[in-house]
């Protein structure tokens, strides 16, 4: 298997990696600064977040009406959770559609660098200005989320492409750790930044995740066909491309030549395949019941990614940049899960039992959690367990579950459909993850963070209930 990669399946791996990386760096920085938003957004007596800022949060209040107390701001917070997410759900729908039809690398660099602009003018721009206005948060929020949206389907898509089915499992288990590797990233950019006000710690990611944007716009190449090779549908068939598009970044077409053998140069091109349409692909097999399922456990997963460190300030007392911090070990264990529990469903050469088992035990792992005493490394080691547990099987779905869905036998090869199935996918799960954010802030203000926990517990025991189900049929 591995003798069939070459040097452009390792370029095309990490740099759709890196997209993903920095994309979800910059996200993750907005759940790492809540409790310093949050502090100056409201007249509280202490400015946690030690701020360079000229207006005390007291001031801050009285000349922009935000937000009474802390209470209210968490709402609020919450609610740009959802409104994100909202938004970013309605655009994977339209994103994959149009991933399908449209070169993906002018998608995926569009996407990335529009969404850098967004967040400094959220995060950076904003405070430098003392400019402070709900509505101005929310429709900045919902752009944001409609540009992100774009990346996803088509890193899948990329990756789709260029890798078939043989070790598909292990391959994107490894690859799908890039969300989890961004919030580390995201994580420790922020921390670092975050004395001097979190303004800074938007500007640092959003001005890695523009540049990273334009690197992919010069360098990725987002099928073999770009350089003459067969494009892998599945794990017994090919199609044939010509030589006609050459890599952006090599300007010697004889050397190109000379590495590659094209067979098919000069006989007649096998049609390529067109795009499937919304319908179509939203009534293969398969995609509706993960959909549905994927909504469920994404609503847990990122419920973690958006209130981790929140969680961690409020409920046991510590700073802000400790809880940054710490929270990496979820996604710690993120990375581990996808990449074994990936190699393991190919082995068996079936996905639904290793997700099904895995989600079983993630029900006993946050009961666990909810209990962990006040101590950073106990706390660290069950977040670790709970990522590897919860993390790991939302991997395998929006990557190698999402990319067999979109290459299976009811396409007959003859149509494509995996950027627009990813986008279905994740988009559904989105949708959950939306509402689920809103839910979590009401929750936790009304009934505490014990009835959190409890909320997660039956999500996921509803996705454990639905991949057992597929695992019996």
């Amino acid at each position: 298997m591995w003798s069939l990669y070459t040097y452009h399946h390792l370029l095309a791996f990490l740099l759709t990696f890196l997209s993903y990386v920095l994309l979800h760096a910059s996200r993750k920085t907005f759940s790492n600064v809540k409790v310093s938003i949050s502090a100056q957004w409201t007249p509280s007596a202490l400015q946690q977040n030690g701020s360079n800022s000229s207006l005390s949060p007291g001031e801050t209040w009285e000349e922009n009406q935000l937000f009474a107390d802390v209470e209210e701001a968490t709402l609020f917070l919450g609610a740009l959770d959802s409104i994100f997410l909202f938004s970013y759900a309605v655009g994977l729908y339209i994103s994959g559609v149009i991933g399908d039809r449209f070169n993906l690398r002018y998608v995926l660099s569009f996407g990335l660098c529009g969404s850098a602009v967004t967040e400094f003018v959220f995060g950076t721009l904003t405070e430098w200005l003392h400019f402070y206005n709900v509505y101005f948060y929310c429709i900045l929020w919902v752009i944001n989320g409609l540009l992100q949206s774009t990346v996803w389907p088509c890193v899948v898509a990329i990756m789709g492409n260029w890798f078939g089915k043989s070790g598909r499992g292990f391959i994107f288990g490894l690859w799908s750790a890039c969300a989890s590797v961004g919030n580390i990233l995201g994580a420790f950019l922020a921390s670092s930044v975050l004395k001097y006000g979190y303004e800074y710690a938007f500007l640092v990611t959003s001005v890695v995740q523009f540049a990273g944007g334009v690197v992919v716009f010069f360098g990725l190449l987002t099928s073999p066909k770009e350089i003459g090779e067969e494009l892998v549908l599945d794990s017994s068939s090919t199609v044939h491309y010509s030589d006609s598009q050459h890599p952006l970044m090599n300007d010697d077409e004889d050397a190109l030549c000379d590495e590659y053998s094209i067979q098919q140069r000069d006989e007649e091109l096998e049609p390529q395949p067109k795009a499937i349409g919304f319908l179509q692909a939203f009534c293969l097999p398969g995609v509706i019941p993960y959909s549905l399922a994927y909504a469920c456990l994404k609503l847990v997963n990122y419920s973690f990614f958006f209130w981790l460190p929140f969680y961690l300030c409020n409920n046991f007392g510590w700073k802000e940049v400790q809880a940054d911090r710490l929270s990496v070990w979820y996604d710690v264990g993120g990375i581990v899960g996808g990449t074994v529990q990936g190699l393991i469903s190919d082995v068996l050469g079936k996905r639904a039992p290793v997700l099904a088992i895995s989600l079983l035990l993630a029900m006993g792992a946050l009961v666990g959690y909810s209990h962990s005493p006040n101590n950073q490394l106990v706390n660290g080691a069950l977040l670790a367990t709970t990522g590897f547990l919860i993390g790991g099987p939302s991997n395998i779905i929006s990557s190698a579950i999402s990319a067999d869905l979109g290459r299976q036998g009811a396409l007959q090869n003859s149509q494509q459909a995996l950027a627009t199935v990813t986008g279905i996918v994740d988009g559904t799960g989105s949708i959950g993850a939306a509402g689920g954010q809103y839910l979590v802030s009401l929750i936790e203000s009304k009934l505490g963070w014990m009835c959190v926990f409890y909320f997660f517990i039956i999500m996921v025991g509803c996705d454990a209930t639905a991949q057992v189900h597929t695992f019996s049929q």
